[in-house]
């Protein structure tokens, strides 16, 4: 078997002149416990990093709260310049602790975000910043407004938005253009099904993180398992393959800190589904939220 090339997947051109492969790898990952401090195993997260371009990844999406720091500065250090890659990254998370994120969104930290994202990205612009939350104790107006300012200034490219509804897109799109939108999305998980429907429609990038989760789905004997049986994949393959096949504005990100993982997920690039298999594993997926939001009522 040739190697996996994750520009099976397709291309996407982030805020219409940024061409990426659309299986992209978010480096969320390669990271301590809580995606707190350095990775157990240093040596094998660089060497992750390392395979990326050689697998035809050109999308990496991080964030100054992954670590913190952690992320940023082991990817400068793996691959900077990274010629023919774009690094995206967050900011306006603060860390406390492992799992903990709190959002800050005052203008005045957004913008040293950037600037220390800059500063260890080790480059003078950013080609896709994102604002990981929409912090609810700040206007949207000062917090759209500096990255309005931060863009103007030639310090980031294109400004994508995180965990956003309908009505947040519209109105930060009054102060730019929103190139992408970072949301919970996969195939049993589908809250932001309005949010991806008005990104198509607008030709914004749709990336959905935690893309590989599967739910009661992965159990023996659903139709994820029966695909990915008929298929001799891993569920997660089958996953990450309906998701590239249900938009053509999606960009998954798959994390890991570990190469044979990382190998199979790029690997999904190559798998196609028939036309009946997607349709079923839609309705199984949309059956499997719909019930849970159902427990949860």
């Amino acid at each position: 078997m040739s190697e996996p090339d994750a520009r099976a997947s397709g291309t996407f051109s982030i805020g219409g002149d940024l061409p990426v492969a659309r299986l992209g790898f978010g480096a969320m990952r390669v990271t301590g416990d809580g995606v707190w401090g350095d990775p157990a195993d240093g040596v094998e997260a660089r060497r992750v990093l390392a395979r990326l371009p050689e697998l035809g990844v050109s999308l990496i999406d991080t964030a100054d709260a992954y670590g913190p720091f952690v992320s940023e500065d082991l990817l400068r250090e793996t691959l900077h310049p990274y010629d023919g890659l774009v690094v995206a990254t967050k900011g306006g998370l603060t860390r406390h602790g492992p799992n903990v994120w709190k959002p800050v969104g005052r203008p005045e930290y957004l913008r040293q975000c950037v600037l220390m994202s800059l500063r260890r990205l080790g480059v003078e612009r950013i080609d896709l910043w994102q604002l990981h939350r929409v912090d609810p104790a700040v206007s949207m107006d000062e917090q759209f407004g500096v990255l309005r300012d931060l863009q103007a200034e030639g310090l980031i490219r294109h400004v994508g938005l995180s965990q956003v509804g309908v009505e947040e897109i519209r109105e930060a799109s009054r102060w730019f253009e929103v190139a992408t939108v970072q949301n919970l999305y996969n195939l049993t998980r589908r809250d932001s099904e309005e949010v991806l429907a008005y990104c198509e429609q607008h030709g914004i990038g749709f990336i959905p993180w935690y893309p590989l989760a599967a739910g009661a789905l992965a159990a023996p004997g659903t139709v994820l398992d029966e695909v990915a049986e008929r298929h001799g994949v891993p569920h997660a393959s089958v996953a990450l393959a309906w998701l590239l096949h249900r938009s053509p504005v999606m960009l998954p990100i798959p994390g890991t800190g570990k190469v044979a993982h990382l190998e199979v997920n790029v690997a999904a690039a190559h798998l196609t589904l028939s036309a009946d298999e997607v349709e079923a594993l839609d309705a199984a997926g949309r059956a499997a939220w719909e019930a849970e939001v159902a427990a949860q009522s």
